[in-house]
């Protein structure tokens, strides 16, 4: 199979050229001013922006266990007409993945339902070191340890074997950092004002800026006593991007951050309008919180832009505080709101390029993704910059049928995505035939 685009402004690499791609079979065969090659289908691209695939490492797909919310088959399809073309999935389902077979488990539905390329995660406990060390680096993409308690029953909170995870392991250790005592505490305050139905106001207080900085500073202080190789999921507090670096280039680098789009998007303000649908953990916080994360996503302090894409039914979400869970679903519209922000004049598509696809593959070594290079996987998306829609709920793709951003008018459309060399996203319409792959990384000798 032969697919040839024509004349588009590819994002790649730190430039936007206008070039023709041919794609072969699942691969980028050629990369020219002009290709003249007979093909089976000719795609012009005129006027159009294509982009690597977005590479998601965070996100909660909700299989096994929880498929009432989301399941593998639905978010991935929601994840290709939003332009991801591979996510990492986290190990907090139910089961939770910390067994070499449960882990296998998931990656057989995988096979089966996955519209995306897909990894997951395997999951660390208080005493599954044993499990954990079995893991291959090869066709895993790391190991999730939960320092502060979230969706799930997966708290990592003994020093002793965090040490020995941390020192005992080569794979990148991926972590939540919340500090669960300083949480308890800060909700137990408010449990004694208001009971159970806290005000959500107070969200970003209960999950504070301290529970985050104490656990993230203290996650790293291991990193560096033991040499692991560290990422830090979901930055949401200013505070915290002074303990990373940039100083050299992230393929040097042994201790990385992540920032999620909806802490670069809402801050405490929006609890009044959004309420619940805004509760993530951790917290969406403050005005310069949200400032202090754009400016190191800027700088290289912060190195990629995932999403924690995390569904719940809409039922979940009208419960009082403590009963309504944490998360939200983003997989659909996360490449649109930093499109948005493109378009504001705070983020170079160069950067969006960079964070969202370049980078997740150079922090996870992931094989031949992330970049449009001849010889690599063809994973793209096509965007048009000049086409206004608004999301509802006719448009919303997730099971659970609802978005934060429900109301919210985007600029820009994913118009083509492509998996594996397979157009699977046109113009509103979903391939209905899977060719996700399993993610492979490449290990250091």
């Amino acid at each position: 199979m032969k697919i040839l685009i024509k004349n588009a402004q590819i994002v790649n690499e730190g430039k936007i050229i206008q070039s023709d791609i041919l794609i072969e079979n699942d691969l980028i065969s050629k990369i020219d001013s002009n290709i003249n090659e007979e093909a089976d289908q000719v795609i012009d691209a005129s006027r159009k922006y294509l982009l690597p695939g977005v590479i998601d490492d965070q996100v909660h797909f909700r299989e096994p266990g929880l498929t009432q919310k989301g399941d593998i088959e639905t978010e991935s399809k929601a994840a290709i007409a939003g332009g991801i073309t591979s996510f990492i999935d986290q190990p907090n389902t139910v089961p939770n993945a910390v067994t070499q077979e449960l882990l296998a488990d998931k990656y057989e539905i995988g096979s089966q339902k996955a519209y995306a390329n897909y990894g997951f995660m395997m999951g660390g406990t208080n005493d599954n070191l044993e499990e954990i060390l079995k893991t291959n680096p090869r066709n895993v993409p790391g190991i999730k340890l939960f320092l502060g308690s979230s969706t799930g029953n997966m708290l990592v909170d003994n020093p002793e074997t965090l040490e020995n995870i941390f020192s005992n392991t080569k794979m990148l250790i991926a972590v939540h950092c919340e500090d669960e005592a300083t949480i308890r505490a800060n909700t137990q305050k408010y449990l004694d004002e208001y009971g159970e139905d806290i005000p959500i106001k107070f969200h970003h207080l209960i999950r504070s800026e301290e529970a985050c900085y104490k656990s993230s500073s203290k996650a790293i202080e291991l990193a560096k006593k033991t040499g692991a190789r560290l990422h830090v999921f979901h930055l949401s507090t200013a505070i915290e991007t002074g303990l990373f670096r940039n100083d050299i280039p992230l393929k040097d680098k042994k201790i990385t951050a992540e920032v999620c789009v909806h802490h670069l998007t809402f801050t405490n303000e929006d609890y009044e309008t959004k309420g619940g649908l805004i509760k993530w953990n951790p917290a969406v916080k403050t005005q310069k919180d949200k400032d202090g994360l754009w400016e190191a996503l800027l700088d290289d302090r912060i190195d990629v832009i995932a999403t924690d894409h995390a569904p719940h039914t809409w039922e979940e979400k009208q419960n009082v505080y403590t009963k309504c869970p944490s998360g939200a679903p983003l997989v659909q519209h996360s490449l649109l709101v930093m499109l948005e922000n493109f378009k504001n004049g705070k983020i170079s598509l160069e950067r969006i390029a960079e964070k969202m696809a370049h980078n997740p593959a150079i922090l996870f070594r992931i094989e031949k993704r992330g970049f449009i290079r001849e010889g690599y996987k063809a994973d793209l998306v096509l965007v048009d910059l000049n086409q206004n829609w608004t999301v509802d709920k006719e448009n919303i793709l997730y099971k659970c049928g609802w978005s934060p951003l429900e109301g919210i008018e985007f600029h820009s459309k994913v118009t083509h995505t492509f998996v594996n060399g397979n157009l699977v996203y046109e113009n509103g319409k979903i391939k209905e035939e899977k060719f996700g792959e399993r993610l492979l990384f490449e290990v250091e000798e």
